[in-house]
């Protein structure tokens, strides 16, 4: 669905004249002979187990880019917003086009939230479009790549979460029949002990259930594959540390997000207080949102989610800050193939990269979404084909799409 926006005042046009002439400058210099530019932004969403919003960029060379934005309201309109800024723009420009975007938006939010989304869509996109223009895959653009695989932890989920045995057999499924030797469960599932889970307190009840759950899971799987757990920002800073504490004699992967991630104060003294290694960062915008997470190392792993936080040079960005201080990267994804592989591009090509997640291993159509086979055996082969190597299957796009929803031209 597309809009025109390109008569829409702008209140801060004064202001962005003066100020963005060092992003908007006159690009024909700068072309050479790849004399390409941006003709059209559109998006449409896929009803999966999010919503996710596919974004594409056409350009005058009939060459088109695909990306995809973290779900979410409002990120389709926020790209149909930015289209009139990146019509005539060069998008082999991905650094100077995306901080021109982000520059333009200053004024609706773009240091946080659905508009780094919507950015980070078009900026994924870009560099399928630049891969394409270039005949190299996106992962070159970031500077090569590590690793000719990369590493896929499954998000794991029953009928009922709060049962240690149903956990325990689930994982040995996803291990056995699937293939992956690393998986995700949750923690912040009733144990029927609580109180009052408004307070975030976990009362000793509680944090014996969860024990349980890591217990039978760990014990059930051993050393066949690394098992991670996540708290979705539940609890309280003195629950957090004692659940932690509590956890330390399982060989657990990462526990994720123990505390609201508004507050890095508290989330340092967490990770200083517990032997369990602490991951958090996928609620968190940009590189300088992460910043005070990896310089106070209030984190052991840090977990950007790469269509959220800025996109894959954003991403990249973030992946070097944490490697100064010796941090792992464990990138957070609920993408569809298009942000996924888009991840392992990002991921093939940082030193400490650990893994991606995959969030849809329930959802039957989800690799139907394009032509390419895209997870083998918990694994995602780098694509060599130019951009991210990733073909849209329309017929499947159009058979999920949101209603309502209209099919990229």
């Amino acid at each position: 669905m597309v809009r025109d926006y390109s008569q829409l005042h702008d209140p801060n046009a004064e202001y962005t004249m003066r100020n963005l002439s060092s992003v908007s400058m006159d690009l024909t210099a700068s072309r050479g002979d790849r004399d390409v530019t941006i003709t059209d932004v559109q998006t449409t969403m896929v009803d999966g187990n999010f919503p996710w919003t596919l974004v594409r960029v056409y350009t005058d060379a009939g060459v088109v880019g695909t990306g995809e934005a973290y779900w979410g309201a409002g990120v389709p309109e926020l790209i149909e917003r930015m289209r009139p800024f990146l019509f005539g723009e060069n998008p082999l420009d991905i650094d100077r086009v995306t901080e021109h975007l982000v520059q333009k938006m200053s004024g609706e939010g773009s240091i946080g939230g659905v508009t780094v989304s919507a950015i980070s869509g078009i900026e994924i996109a870009l560099h399928d479009l630049a891969g394409k223009v270039l005949d190299v895959p996106a992962y070159q653009l970031l500077g090569g790549k590590y690793r000719d695989e990369m590493r896929v932890y499954c998000d794991c989920h029953t009928a009922d979460e709060a049962d240690p045995i149903a956990c325990a057999e689930e994982a040995e499924r996803v291990v056995e029949e699937l293939g992956y030797d690393a998986l995700k469960f949750d923690l912040d599932v009733p144990s029927g002990h609580e109180k009052d889970r408004a307070n975030r307190h976990l009362r000793e009840p509680e944090i014996a259930h969860k024990t349980s759950i890591v217990e039978a899971v760990t014990d059930r799987v051993g050393s066949r594959a690394d098992v991670a757990f996540d708290c979705h920002w539940t609890f309280s800073a003195g629950s957090a540390r004692r659940l932690a504490k509590a956890l330390e004699e399982y060989p657990i992967w990462w526990l994720e997000d123990p505390v609201p991630p508004e507050n890095h104060d508290v989330q340092r003294e967490v990770t200083r207080a517990t032997t369990t290694p602490i991951a958090a960062g996928e609620n968190v915008y940009r590189k300088h949102g992460h910043r005070k997470l990896v310089e106070d190392q209030a984190v052991d792993i840090i977990a950007p989610d790469m269509p959220k936080v800025g996109g894959m040079r954003e991403t990249r960005k973030i992946a070097d800050l944490a490697d100064t201080y010796y941090v792992p990267v464990a990138m957070h994804n609920v993408a569809s193939p298009v942000g996924t592989v888009a991840s392992a591009h990002v991921g093939a090509a940082i030193p400490n990269s650990l893994a991606v997640e995959y969030h849809s291993y329930q959802l039957g159509w989800w690799e139907d979404l394009v032509e390419e086979d895209v997870i083998e055996e918990g694994y995602i082969e780098i694509p060599e084909e130019p951009g991210l190597g990733v073909t849209l299957d329309m017929d499947a796009v159009e058979e999920h799409m949101i209603e309502g929803e209209e099919l990229f031209d």
